[in-house]
């Protein structure tokens, strides 16, 4: 069942819920809206030309209050708050409507598993036939928050568990890639 905003606002205050730092205005009717952090990453190009799932991508790390993004573009971009989501807890990551309706498509593969701790890493993609300007602090994002129907047995400390900053696949360290 998604959470609505007074369950949100009474798990906030008990502690059970992190989401730091957050402004009351925040709190949707069933989300928290999420704002854009100053940290960016853009994948590098490679030697071969062609990127691989097996093999870690290298990133051009860029901090600043706005970024824009090329024609067709793709960067990793950062949430300003980190979260905390207890055992018994998930979260969806959608897009806001109205940055969704500029063209500006936002991702973070959708799931937030119980027992996360970190910074939301978003995939940003800019659908427009113009470069768009994107500026940190604007809310990007809304977290919607879900219960489990009980305690997680295998809560999450996978390789993106803490992330306090933008952060480039790690899906070279996936099962897959390691036989």
């Amino acid at each position: 069942m998604i959470l609505s905003d007074k369950t949100i606002k009474i798990l906030l205050a008990d502690g059970t819920l992190g989401i730091d730092p957050m402004e009351p205005e925040q709190v949707e009717p069933a989300s928290v809206d999420l704002r854009l952090g100053r940290s960016f990453l853009t994948p590098k190009p490679t030697a071969q030309g062609i990127y691989c799932l097996g093999e870690e991508i290298e990133y051009e790390r860029v901090e600043a209050d706005e970024f824009i993004i090329p024609t067709h573009g793709f960067v990793l971009a950062t949430t300003v708050e980190v979260i905390r989501l207890p055992d018994n807890l998930t979260a969806f990551v959608e897009g806001r409507s109205s940055i969704g309706r500029s063209g500006l498509f936002i991702q973070n593969a959708g799931w937030v598993d119980p027992g996360f701790k970190g910074a939301i890493t978003l995939e940003l993609y800019n659908a427009n036939a113009a470069p768009m300007r994107i500026i940190a602090g604007r809310r990007i994002c809304q977290l919607v928050i879900a219960g489990a129907d009980d305690t997680v047995e295998n809560p999450y400390r996978g390789k993106y568990q803490g992330q306090l900053d933008t952060t480039g696949s790690r899906a070279y360290q996936d099962i897959e890639n390691q036989k």
